[in-house]
């Protein structure tokens, strides 16, 4: 197909270049390896003394202000969380402490990758984070509308978010930027089939699911650990826009989501979702024939069922988009006594990299800001002053611990649970772990004969924009996940490529016609 100079923006850099360049971090230093974070063995924490990774990180929290750097566009609601179901055994975590306990929340749903000003009906994943007023602090609970994830590592992160915002030259979304990372990493394959189904194009935010996405760890009272993931099922039905429908509300009513959950909640017509868990014991995590800790992968259901916790109900609409929305902050390092993180690779980056976001884009006492305070439980702590302090700066109290003068002191029962890691420290590569597997059962065994020909119709439809050897790089991705996959792929961009043939020669024809006139 004929690409203009804006889409062939990469093919020109390329030409420019001698050769490639040697890859460094900001200070000059080279760089041995730009794919692979620094752990403790294979499936181990990433270690702290990691500077590329956490230069990398901060670097890409501060490229936006003040708008957030991903989840730009979204809404949000209030509400409470109801104990249905008997989860104590499990975890000391006090809003499951009884069945019947309500613990008060806020909601914020959103796209991922587009401006504030967007349409909510682009085809994205959508974020779903939940923020817990909790008598122990405020636990936040950061996933989005799929289980999945398109990385497992972290370091790619920044690149990944960038292929899917703007060419840096064109300002203009790109093709070839999005499909030449998704199939140079074919652990997208999984998330990548969710995307481009009708999981991909929400009817609003209400008919869709939830997810935590990571794996965590919850410890009992006993000291008893279990790996854990936590599910929102919606009680009012998945219910998905068709591309063409989600196109049109694109030019007539972007604010579409926005607007159905506010008139939704206004009305009375208050939005509930189902929560339940998947367990995992760490004896099992230890034999489990994939990585456990790997985004890019669910934990069948078969083997992990879901468990009923409670019924999230969403009742009250912000007051003040921008005091209760724009100025909502989530972290994944916001956990309670009773909920620990567990080896999660994306995990443990988003434990630094959320808090330091919101530290460059809202200030650094951003918790005193009234919708992200912890109002249930009694901050005490040894920090003090800096921008934006509205509280009372904790009055009289010492600012340096330990003291003699009745400081606050560590609670050593809350202590966090024990574990054990050990393996050789280097970057392991995770690039060759099993990619298709689950991708495949995604297309053959969850979408039926319809949802698997809506998907390879999304994706032609996409992909026929990229460059020929991306697509061909991302048949063969999609055909190691199924045969069927990728050959209906490759039949609809066939016929996409002679429709554009045949209009290019019908025109051709005219204009020759034309011009004899």
């Amino acid at each position: 197909m004929p690409r203009d100079n804006a889409a062939n923006q990469l093919n020109e850099f390329k030409k420019t270049q001698k050769g490639t360049e040697r890859l460094t971090t900001a200070h000059g230093c080279p760089l041995s390896d730009k794919l692979n974070s620094l752990t403790v063995g294979a499936r181990g924490p990433i270690l702290l003394q990691d500077i590329q990774l956490l230069d990398e990180m901060a670097h890409f929290d501060r490229e936006r202000i003040p708008e957030r750097v991903v989840h730009a566009k979204g809404a949000g609601a209030f509400g409470y969380l109801e104990i249905t179901h008997d989860i104590t055994k499990y975890t000391k975590a006090k809003l499951f402490s009884e069945i019947g306990k309500r613990t008060p929340l806020v909601v914020r749903c959103s796209t991922v990758g587009g401006e504030s000003g967007s349409s909510d009906t682009a085809r994205d994943p959508r974020g779903f984070a939940v923020k817990f007023y909790t008598e122990d602090g405020n636990w936040d609970l950061v996933g989005n509308n799929t289980p999945v994830f398109f990385i497992r590592d972290p370091i790619l992160f920044p690149s990944f978010i960038h292929t899917q915002k703007r060419n840096p030259v064109t300002h203009l979304k790109d093709a070839d930027m999005f499909w030449d990372f998704i199939t140079l990493r074919p652990e997208s394959t999984h998330q990548v089939s969710f995307l481009f189904s009708g999981r991909g194009t929400p009817d609003g935010y209400r008919h869709m699911n939830g997810y935590g996405s990571h794996t965590f760890k919850l410890v009992n009272d006993k000291g008893e650990a279990v790996y854990c993931k936590f599910h929102y099922k919606t009680d009012q039905g998945i219910k998905n826009l068709s591309a063409k429908r989600a196109d049109e509300l694109c030019g007539s009513d972007p604010d579409y989501a926005i607007r159905d959950l506010y008139n939704a909640i206004c009305s009375g017509n208050y939005p509930s979702y189902t929560m339940y868990i998947q367990v995992m014991t760490l004896q099992e995590a230890e034999k489990c024939k994939f990585n456990p800790f790997d985004l890019t992968k669910v934990w069948p259901h078969a083997e992990f069922p879901l468990m009923p916790v409670g019924r999230l109900v969403l009742d009250r609409n912000p007051k003040s988009y921008f005091a209760e929305v724009e100025q909502l902050a989530f972290s994944p390092a916001n956990l309670v006594p009773g909920i620990e993180p567990s080896p999660d690779k994306m995990l443990q980056a988003r434990l630094f990299a959320y808090n330091d976001t919101h530290r460059h884009r809202l200030g650094a006492n951003f918790t005193q800001i009234p919708v992200n305070c912890p109002y249930r439980a009694r901050v005490k702590n040894y920090q003090r002053d800096g921008p934006m302090t509205v509280d009372s700066n904790q009055e009289c109290a010492p600012n340096y611990y330990p003291n003699s003068f009745s400081g606050p002191c560590d609670c050593k029962s809350f202590g966090e649970s024990k574990f054990t890691v050990q393996g050789d420290v280097t970057r392991y590569n995770s690039e060759d772990e099993d990619n298709f597997t689950q991708a495949g059962i995604f297309y053959k065994k969850v979408l039926n004969e319809e949802e698997r020909h809506d998907l390879v119709e999304n994706i032609a439809n996409h992909l026929i924009n990229a460059q020929e050897f991306l697509q061909e790089r991302a048949i063969k991705n999609f055909s190691q996940a199924c045969p069927e996959y990728g050959a209906g792929i490759r039949t609809v961009l066939n016929k996409l490529k002679s429709q554009a043939a045949s209009k290019n020669t019908s025109i051709s024809a005219a204009a020759a016609s034309n011009a004899k006139l």
